[in-house]
């Protein structure tokens, strides 16, 4: 019953969120709070619902493919408080974070590591052969972990313990943002740029079964990062160079929900506090937006 009230006070929130979202103006969203000490170079927020901790990666100073050992992953809880800043040590440049069953997967430039979330310590490391930009991370419903290469075009699977190539290709759009919803991998195209020309990326999904692709935005948004389910059919995604975070609708309408600097990373969302966690990686924080109290928001334009 309390996650039925839940579900259905978030719904009632999320539809006052997308009438603000066609207003003209931007909206002003409360910041809940904000870390700044013990982050460096944040990439990733997310909020594990079984442990009830939000974890970060954070890069370091090596840039997004030094192999330099400085990286790390924090432990915060939804209130913004400092568990543990180094929680987890020793990596190179860790980017996009997701669990299933206790184990936390995160990449890392050409591998994935997981992490026993109730050890607090490495438990398994993964090479992916020929990786050179591993990015987001995925889970499906039966274990099977998801990580897109973004310079490769490629996005793995690795399951049962063998990895295998999921899906690759122009097609797949530099792919970035990852996130299982049902049946269907939604995934956050980067898009290209060569020759003089620059194609922004769509939201899609890839069907699990079959991998054929499906556009939820039939036209191409951004340079898009981080994506959160946040109702049925609709997401929070953020497109990294633009610093926009974006409220897009299952029959593909975005809205531009606030404007942040360069470098709006891989979002988190937390459900029952109706909280957007933002990893400003180029100002080094992390930052929780209130999401229950919008004002209004714009269309998006670029």
């Amino acid at each position: 019953m309390k996650k039925l009230v839940v579900a259905v006070g978030a719904a009632c929130c999320l539809s006052c969120l997308v009438s603000c979202c066609r207003a003209a103006d931007q909206p002003s969203f409360p910041v809940a709070w904000e870390v700044t000490a013990g982050v460096q170079s944040p990439e990733s927020a997310y909020f594990d619902a079984a442990s009830g901790f939000v974890f970060v990666s954070n890069i370091g100073d090596g840039g997004p493919t030094g192999k330099d050992g400085d990286g790390f992953l924090s432990k915060l809880t939804p209130d913004g408080k400092m568990v543990a800043a180094k929680w987890i040590t020793g990596l190179n440049a860790p980017k996009g974070i997701r669990s299933s069953g206790g184990r936390l997967w995160v990449s890392d430039i050409d591998q994935l590591i997981g992490v026993d979330i109730a050890q607090g310590q490495i438990a398994e490391r993964v090479p992916v052969p020929d990786a050179e930009f591993l990015n987001d991370v995925a889970c499906d419903a039966q274990g099977a972990v998801y990580v897109s290469d973004m310079t490769k075009n490629r996005i793995h699977r690795y399951r049962d313990g063998k990895l295998s190539v999921f899906a690759e290709g122009e097609d797949v759009e530099n792919p970035n943002g990852l996130l299982v919803v049902g049946k269907q991998l939604v995934v956050g195209g980067w898009g290209s740029s060569g020759g003089g020309k620059t194609t922004l990326g769509h939201l899609f999904s890839l069907d699990l079964e079959s991998g054929t692709k499906t556009l939820v935005t039939p036209d191409p948004v951004g340079n898009l990062d981080g994506v959160e389910a946040v109702a049925k059919g609709s997401y929070l995604v953020s497109d990294w160079s633009a610093g926009k975070i974006f409220y897009i609708r299952q029959e593909g309408t975005v809205n531009l929900l606030m404007q942040l600097p360069k470098g709006a990373a891989d979002l988190g969302y937390v459900p029952d506090k109706q909280l957007l966690l933002v990893p400003q990686m180029l100002e080094n924080k992390i930052t929780a937006y209130q999401l229950s109290r919008p004002d209004t928001a714009k269309q998006p334009g670029r």
